[in-house]
């Protein structure tokens, strides 16, 4: 049987925490494409803008190189939530002292492929 090409996209050294962003991935994990798209747009989590954004590029890269292909036809099949590099920021205390204020960022990447049953 042939195997289908995944088409993959990545955002990388995006400024939100990976375990913000791990819920919204998990609720369109699996998804058709358009399906997933709807998800995103009704969930209000930044996370969420961060995650469609990196998916619409995968689709794109899907419809661009292989140009038969529609949203219809494309299912989320590989999504994963990486850590990024932490800066770490000094926040000030009391009596001189400081605390390390770590921002997190996170990679996010995707990948769609067409669907099996067409």
């Amino acid at each position: 049987m042939e195997e289908k090409l995944e088409y993959k996209a990545i955002g990388k050294y995006l400024p939100m925490s990976p375990s913000k962003v791990r819920p919204v991935a998990n609720l369109v994990r699996g998804k058709d494409y358009t399906e997933a798209l709807a998800v995103l747009n009704a969930v209000p989590n930044k996370g969420a803008r961060l995650i469609k954004k990196v998916l619409i590029s995968a689709g794109e890269n899907a419809k661009y190189l292989n140009k038969h292909l529609s949203d219809d036809s494309l299912v989320v099949s590989h999504l994963v939530v990486d850590d990024g590099p932490r800066m770490k920021r000094v926040w000030p205390r009391s009596h001189g002292r400081r605390d390390i204020l770590l921002k997190r960022m996170c990679h996010i990447t995707v990948a769609v492929k067409e669907k099996v049953g067409e």
